[in-house]
């Protein structure tokens, strides 16, 4: 059983279109949806640093359109798919939930509204590697920080003020490490409040349909049924923990045997080794990884 997952902000890095801009198909999906998104995608993939490309009205976008040209290049069909974060949109047009051209347009919304949100308030996320899991969510929320991402594995990543955040490092949990995360804000927590109302009133044109693939959401991990509740966990999760250690679980009691990570692949098909134990992962970060992929079910 194969899943194809989507990855999330700060998957991205300087240049990592460069390769793929040599596939014709592949160039002529960024080069059109760069008008949807209102962004110059070639550019931002291939000669922009760092900094531009961390920016959020910038990354998501460029995440999303990546994941999504990638997939249609790999030419498989997954039996359940899913997106860490903002992928969730790729993997919402990949289960026909939304067209591709609509996921671009509410992904160019969110992240506008998402960096709007960030600026409100100075705030951070800190990745916290390691200890007991009771023991680090206890110390989250003792220093008052929101778990905006339980990416099981050991990894749980703390959003909130620069504050709280400085107070937590002062007084980590035991035998965890702590990593800061070079992110706009505190994405997943109460601070993304005001995003929310925005993208509801940008997906408010959007008649989903009912997924063809089955859909894993962040929430909680179920595999959801209809559009409509969907579009609506999707708009809710901008504001709300990231749960993809329960999304591994599902996969796990699925039946999964094999994982694909779009473009640009090797966050979530590093989890999965440590959290999915057996499952075949293939992590697209060039088009040489492509055979690997097509063959990672034989």
């Amino acid at each position: 059983m194969l899943v194809i997952v989507a990855p999330g902000q700060g998957a991205q890095t300087p240049g990592f279109l460069s390769p793929w801009l040599e596939i014709p198909e592949f160039r002529d999906r960024i080069s059109a949806w760069s008008e949807i998104a209102g962004l110059d995608l070639i550019a931002y993939g291939t000669t922009a640093d760092a900094d531009e490309i961390r920016d959020t009205a910038v990354a998501q976008p460029l995440l999303v359109a990546a994941a999504l040209a990638s997939f249609e290049v790999l030419g498989l069909t997954p039996d359940l798919v899913a997106g860490h974060s903002v992928g969730e949109l790729a993997a919402a047009a990949i289960a026909g939930v939304m067209s591709t051209e609509q996921a671009l347009a509410l992904v160019r919304e969110r992240g506008k509204a998402m960096a709007k949100a960030a600026a409100v308030t100075e705030t951070g996320m800190l990745a916290v590697l390691g200890g007991a899991e009771d023991e680090v969510l206890a110390a989250v929320d003792k220093h008052g920080l929101t778990p905006a991402n339980n990416n099981g594995a050991g990894q749980i990543v703390a959003g909130g003020t620069l504050e709280r955040l400085d107070a937590f490092k002062a007084d980590p949990p035991a035998k965890a490490r702590l990593i800061p995360l070079s992110v706009a804000g505190a994405f997943h927590t109460a601070h993304m409040a005001p995003a929310v109302d925005h993208l509801r009133q940008a997906a408010a044109e959007i008649t989903p349909g009912d997924p063809a693939v089955r859909l894993l959401s962040n929430a909680d991990g179920a595999v959801v049924a209809t559009g409509a509740e969907f579009l609506e966990r999707l708009i809710n999760q901008v504001a709300n923990p990231v749960r993809w250690d329960a999304c591994m679980a599902t996969m796990a009691a699925e039946g999964v045997t094999a994982m694909i990570e779009l473009l640009p692949g090797g966050t979530l098909t590093g989890l999965a080794r440590r959290g999915l134990p057996g499952v075949k992962t293939v992590a697209l970060k060039t088009p040489d990884n492509l055979d690997a992929a097509r063959e990672v079910l034989k």
